[in-house]
């Protein structure tokens, strides 16, 4: 497929998915307007995860303190006066004399993220292994008790409300989409090749001329900036959150997606996304319980989450690098398929 070509299917691509989330609404229910939305936004959060964990190996488990950012700083700059009046009378004059919409304020949340991303970054990004899982996790913590404690600011543990409710299927599957393009670009140009030569040996890397630091902090700062536009969309989304909202439970919720999916590919964390999502749908509603007019399944509760887990570990012991693995169904990929097909079928 030449270049031209490829473009032109880019184009026709994202004329088609704008075509759908506009009309999707007008076709679908709202539950699955809802459920839809969540899966785009967590989406571009496990793809922007994905950078640092999967394409460098450095296994970070603070990415959602970044989600937690991109929330609050896009919902303290989108109240509006009546709002930061109500909910945060103390907050310095000069903060609440900015009101921004949802465009501006989402890409501030996104920058300001990438700011703390360099700050914290520089240190975090010399451990490897277990230690920079440990270290990347003590910055969650740490970012989890500033939004507790910082009650000026954000409420405190109390409830962030009046964000205004802004994020539509629309919004959330531009946006995927925008990440997705801008990170393949990244990822299998010459920089993104760099970051899976350190992932696999770093002293090789080095014997190569790649330095090591720079290159997982450049995977490090970019996941964070797509880290607080997820967080300013699903801030926008919830219209109220608190710190709770943006812990552990989160963490492991978008942890668990893109390992199922597989960490190494931007497919399979979109995938991870879709498996898991409409899984713990079903399943959701499979709790209260159901007549099969044999025999009645009473309601259990609880137990999607235990399902879930054993999906979880089945995947860790028989397919450890995930559903997709380092597979990328790329345009060239998805032509290839399709020609193959036609040629079976004409056999």
């Amino acid at each position: 497929m030449s270049r031209m070509q490829r473009l032109l299917v880019i184009v026709a691509a994202i004329v088609l998915l704008g075509a759908f989330s506009v009309g999707a609404p007008a076709m679908m229910n709202d539950y699955l307007v809802r459920v839809v939305t969540v899966m785009c936004v967590n989406a571009l959060l496990v793809i922007s995860m994905g950078l640092a964990n999967g394409f460098t190996g450095v296994f970070s488990l603070g990415h959602v303190g970044f989600v937690a950012v991109g929330a609050y700083v896009s919902g303290v700059l989108s109240l509006t006066d009546a709002n930061k009046a109500s909910y945060l009378p103390d907050l310095p004059a000069w903060i609440a004399a900015i009101h921004l919409g949802f465009l501006p304020s989402t890409i501030v949340a996104g920058l300001v993220c990438v700011v703390l991303a360099f700050l914290v970054g520089g240190p975090l990004m010399r451990l490897s292994g277990h230690f920079v899982s440990v270290a990347t996790l003590g910055f969650l913590i740490i970012v989890n008790n500033v939004l507790i404690n910082s009650d000026t600011y954000t409420r405190g543990a109390r409830t962030f409300t009046g964000v205004p409710l802004e994020t539509t299927l629309p919004w959330a599957m531009g946006w995927l989409v925008l990440g997705l393009i801008v990170l393949a670009r990244i990822v299998y140009s010459p920089k993104g090749r760099a970051w899976r030569a350190v992932r696999e040996d770093t002293i090789a890397a080095q014997a190569i001329g790649i330095d090591v630091l720079p290159t997982r902090l450049s995977a490090f700062v970019i996941g964070s900036f797509f880290a607080g536009v997820g967080g300013s969309l699903y801030g926008h989304y919830l219209g109220s959150f608190s710190p709770h909202s943006f812990y552990f439970a989160y963490t492991f919720s978008l942890i668990s997606m893109l390992v199922i999916g597989g960490m190494q590919s931007l497919t399979g964390a979109v995938a991870g996304v879709i498996v898991v999502s409409l899984l713990s749908e079903v399943l959701r509603n499979l709790e209260r319980g159901f007549d099969l007019g044999i025999f009645t399944v009473p309601p259990v509760y609880g137990g999607s989450q235990i399902v879930l887990g054993v999906i979880f570990i089945l995947i860790m012991i028989f397919r450890p690098s995930g559903v997709m693995g380092d597979i990328e169904l790329s345009f060239g990929r998805l032509a290839a398929l399709l020609h193959r097909g036609r040629k079976e079928m004409n056999t």
